[in-house]
């Protein structure tokens, strides 16, 4: 029942705490009418449609949380971490699923096989959306200007912009390149595409669009046909099948973009959460070797 109750607190609704716990709307309420009995408190005020917490309801919800936590690391906390199981609902950003998301999930299989993470791709700022509501426990994200206080945000690791070329130009100026041809876009809804934006308007370069596109993949792809010059991050790890660009440092002030790790702060699955972030550095300090290589050993 304590479980169903935090699921009310983070859906708003008996319908949708039900879909999440597996019960009927009719069994939620039920539930949680036992509770008040029991406890002989109003933990929801019912003078409106949708039900809502009384002020001692929230307060019962964050020790019920402490309540679900402890219960959970029981056996972990007996068997140590080969005890830890279960399901992670992840996000990542498109720019990490061929380099460093699939490192971690090696990483993660091989030191807890009963501990299953599944991936949902998406942008930052969609994928931010998905962790308030609760639908995601942690995502992979390009640091935005600002996150919702409920947010944790913990660092992985700064990428660096750099410009992709077709390997058959002769320059290796990204000022001239950029000038003299065609540009493709990284997406603009994308941290990573503002980010580039205003460095393109910093620096007072003209470039001619000809396609915006949000798949590194793609662009590589675009860039290695000599359809245009490219403005991409400079992955902390590297795909095993890297395109055949020319890679052209922007220089010292290059733009940036920071890689966190977010989830809400009042997620009951702390202790996986860390381990998952100190996977992932494990995974960003490995970097440029072939993530091929890592399979096989």
């Amino acid at each position: 029942m304590l479980r169903t109750l935090i699921a009310v607190e983070k859906n708003r609704t008996f319908s949708a705490a039900a879909d999440e716990v597996f019960v009927t709307h009719a069994a939620v309420s039920q539930q949680m009418r036992a509770l008040e009995d029991a406890w002989n408190v109003a933990l929801f005020d019912r003078s409106n449609r949708t039900p809502e917490l009384t002020p001692v309801g929230r307060a019962i919800v964050e020790k019920a949380k402490e309540v679900v936590q402890a219960y959970d690391d029981i056996v972990p906390s007996v068997l140590g971490d080969e005890g830890l199981r279960g399901e992670i609902s992840f996000g990542a950003i498109p720019t990490s699923l061929t380099g460093l998301t699939p490192l971690v999930i090696n990483l993660l299989k091989k030191r807890f096989n009963t501990l299953h993470l599944r991936v949902d791709p998406g942008l930052t700022l969609p994928l931010l959306t998905e962790i308030e509501r609760g639908r995601l426990d942690a995502a992979i994200i390009s640091r935005p200007v600002s996150l919702p206080g409920t947010i944790s945000a913990k660092f992985l690791v700064d990428e660096p912009m750099q410009l992709l070329a077709s390997p058959g130009v002769d320059s290796d100026d990204p000022y001239e390149l950029l000038t003299n041809n065609p540009f493709i876009r990284f997406n603009r809804n994308a941290v990573v595409g503002q980010l580039i934006e205003d460095w393109l308007q910093a620096k007072n370069l003209r470039v001619e669009e000809t396609m915006e596109l949000e798949s590194l993949e793609a662009i590589s792809s675009m860039v290695a046909a000599n359809l245009g010059v490219s403005i991409v991050p400079k992955t902390c790890v590297r795909s095993p099948n890297p395109m055949p660009v020319k890679r052209i440092d922007l220089g010292d002030d290059a733009p940036s973009r920071q890689l966190v790790l977010v989830y809400r702060m009042d997620n009951p699955k702390t202790r996986i959460l860390e381990i998952l972030h100190n996977i992932i550095l494990e995974a960003v300090s490995i970097g440029r070797l072939d993530i091929t290589d890592m399979a096989r050993n």
